[in-house]
């Protein structure tokens, strides 16, 4: 079993979207605590090519997601998914807490990319992180985030100096199985729960939302580059948080759905070194122009002087 689940694992990091291949009739989940939600046994006439064809990750770029989800924050306290929105951009991403591998890699992975941005959680961006799991609840879910704030900081000497920021910025939740459903079909991520291992399949990745809550950028697997994430956060917020320069990598490079990744735009880099040639020159000939008119002229110093009436 551990070795179908690896499978499983490692061929979702690849694919981010496998092939369909046909459906396995549904077979009905045991546990009485386990979501109804989709399930499939593991059984020998099953394999991880009909697991993978369940699992996958949609892209539904420029999709809304519900603003009204019903979720609990890590006190059990209740909240809406809008209430986390409309004023920076988010990272979402969709794991459970207990999950003995795929969703620790995902995690650490992030955590390792925020440590290496500019940007910090709670400033610039907000990161949500929603279990898929409606057993697990803010107990667990507080335990997990006290687990990674106290890693996510600039290390020094005695350790990790938090981010104060971080504390308000990163949010574990939990939910209910409907609002968990809602939430992974909006964003297109498709997961099977297995009641023999009593684990689920799913694939890995993160999103990132515009403060208004629609979905802007995928990354897939377990990395993202702190370059890539930088860009697209930037984009997100429509230029709101970034530098001038950032804006000019965003000319430079594209954004491909496929691999979720922002990859070097030829043309785009020539339009805008063109542009940039072309504003330098213009700046130099105003200066020059500029110059020979105060001095009255390009030859004003070589005319001989004007004679005078007495000579």
């Amino acid at each position: 079993m551990s070795g179908l689940m690896l499978t499983l694992c490692a061929g979702a990091v690849l694919t981010g979207t496998p092939a369909r291949a046909p459906s396995p009739a549904p077979i009905p989940v045991p546990a009485p605590m386990r979501p109804s939600a989709p399930s499939l046994a593991t059984g020998p006439t099953r394999n991880a090519a009909a697991l993978m064809a369940r699992v996958g990750f949609d892209q539904n770029l420029d999709a809304q997601v519900p603003l009204d989800i019903p979720l609990r924050d890590e006190a059990g306290r209740p909240l809406v998914l809008g209430d986390l929105l409309g004023k920076k951009p988010v990272i979402l991403n969709l794991v459970y807490y207990e999950c003995p591998m795929l969703c620790n890699e995902v995690l650490n992975s992030l955590l390792r990319s925020l440590n290496a941005l500019s940007f910090e959680v709670g400033k610039e961006f907000d990161v949500v992180t929603v279990s898929i799991d409606p057993t697990e609840g803010p107990a667990l879910a507080a335990r997990k985030k006290a687990r990674y704030l106290a890693r996510y900081g600039t290390q020094g000497a005695l350790g990790y100096q938090r981010k104060a920021s971080a504390e308000r910025g990163w949010h574990f939740l939990t939910a209910g199985e409907p609002a968990i459903q809602r939430l992974a079909g909006a964003v297109g991520f498709r997961y099977v729960y297995d009641p023999e291992s009593k684990q689920y399949a799913h694939a890995a990745g993160i999103v990132v939302l515009t403060p208004e809550g629609k979905i802007s950028r995928y990354y897939y697997g377990l990395s993202y580059p702190a370059r890539d994430l930088r860009l697209g956060l930037s984009e997100a917020s429509a230029g709101k948080i970034g530098t001038p320069i950032d804006r000019m990598l965003l000319m430079c490079y594209h954004y491909d759905p496929k691999t979720g990744k922002y990859n070097f735009a030829a043309m785009s880099a020539i339009r805008l070194l063109g542009t940039l040639t072309m504003l330098g020159l213009g700046s130099y000939l105003f200066v020059m122009f500029r110059r020979d008119f105060r001095g009255g002229g390009p030859n004003a110093r070589s005319r001989p002087p004007a004679p005078s009436l007495g000579e």
